[in-house]
């Protein structure tokens, strides 16, 4: 008799789903204009992933999601002549940047699955 993978017990916690639609959902919100609403994926992502998963990968990927939107929030926050909303004054390299680690995230995500 051959077991096949899908009878193979898990080992560990998996990532929850709100971790995963949390890491897609930053990026679409961010281009979409809603950058500050985006703080809450984010949240829910970091928490979610430090909590949740014992995977170091993911830790380490929603730890820099995080930080790579703290960054342009912080200047937005901190600078006295900034516009009125964070969309409008988000430089576009950092949307790239949130947008890539957004995706190192989800890979991290969907390795992790895979193991």
């Amino acid at each position: 008799m051959t077991t096949t993978p899908t009878s193979l017990p898990r080992t560990g916690r998996h990532t929850p789903l709100a971790v995963t639609a949390s890491s897609w959902a930053v990026p679409v919100l961010v281009l979409g204009q809603f950058a500050l609403l985006a703080i809450v994926p984010v949240a829910i992502a970091l928490v979610g992933a430090l909590r949740h998963t014992r995977d170091r990968t993911i830790r380490w990927a929603a730890a820099l999601l995080a930080v790579t939107y703290a960054i342009p929030l912080a200047l937005w926050l901190t600078r006295p002549d900034g516009a009125p909303s964070l969309s409008k004054d988000i430089h576009p390299a950092f949307v790239g940047l949130i947008g890539a680690a957004s995706a190192g995230l989800i890979v991290a995500i969907f390795r992790a699955r895979r193991r």
